[in-house]
């Protein structure tokens, strides 16, 4: 197990997830992305940024969870949130329907940049099952200990919170989430939005207004999924 000081994660998570730390499969983990390394292969995304889904939304306020798979594949994508790409680089199909998604429910235009910074910052969290990937080999890095310690993200919130929104799209995310409460949360599922399933449900779901309207009956504030300049939420106790 690394020590504390060497896991590039924000304090808050953690203290909830730091015994996972210490869990056998978190070794096999780092010993198998210390080996791609070694061999020369390019992992995505940059070590500094495999937590930034944590790291950019703190545990105590996130509203939110949206569930990815893998993290991009290709050069220059990738930097640590689901389905969001830096500024600059071009936005994926899934990306892009998300956006059409919510230009219909809401009317507004959506930036031309695929960076979701800014709703990670107002507590949604961006969360991939596996957190990294070999390049341009999707699923390279599945079954090696990711899906466990995501799955734990998943519970800590799940059990600790109450009245969180989790947007689980398509049968793989539906799988991973389906221990998480009801009658505590909003889950609300569809197709993926990949091009290839978008059109079977995804696009027309109404989760976003649907989000919105819940958080909000539950005084939790709505989301502002314009991607304007956001500000991250003060503490709430």
């Amino acid at each position: 197990m690394p020590e504390k000081s060497t896991i590039q994660l924000s304090p808050d998570w953690l203290t909830v997830l730091e015994g996972e730390f210490r869990q056998p499969y978190m070794a096999t983990l780092k010993e198998f992305l210390l080996q791609e390394k070694k061999s020369g292969r390019t992992v995505y995304p940059r070590g500094s940024e495999i937590f930034n889904a944590l790291n950019t939304t703190p545990f105590d306020q996130v509203r939110v969870v949206i569930l990815g798979q893998d993290p991009y594949h290709g050069p220059g994508q990738a930097h640590g949130l689901s389905f969001s790409v830096r500024k600059g680089v071009e936005k994926p199909p899934s990306l892009i329907n998300i956006y059409k998604e919510i230009e219909q429910e809401f009317g507004i235009k959506m930036p031309p940049h695929g960076d979701l910074t800014g709703w990670a910052q107002q507590g949604v969290l961006l969360l991939n099952a596996t957190l990294t990937v070999r390049q341009s080999a999707a699923g390279s890095h599945q079954g090696k200990g990711w899906e466990q310690f995501t799955d734990a993200v998943i519970r800590a919130i799940n059990d600790k919170h109450r009245h969180v929104v989790f947007m689980l799209w398509g049968s793989y995310a539906q799988k991973k989430g389906a221990f998480i409460d009801r009658t505590k949360h909003l889950v609300l599922t569809a197709p993926h939005p990949s091009p290839l399933s978008a059109h079977r449900g995804f696009l027309g779901c109404g989760h976003f207004k649907k989000a919105n309207d819940y958080l909000l009956q539950h005084q939790r504030g709505a989301i502002d999924w314009s991607l304007a300049e956001a500000t991250p939420l003060q503490k709430t106790s």
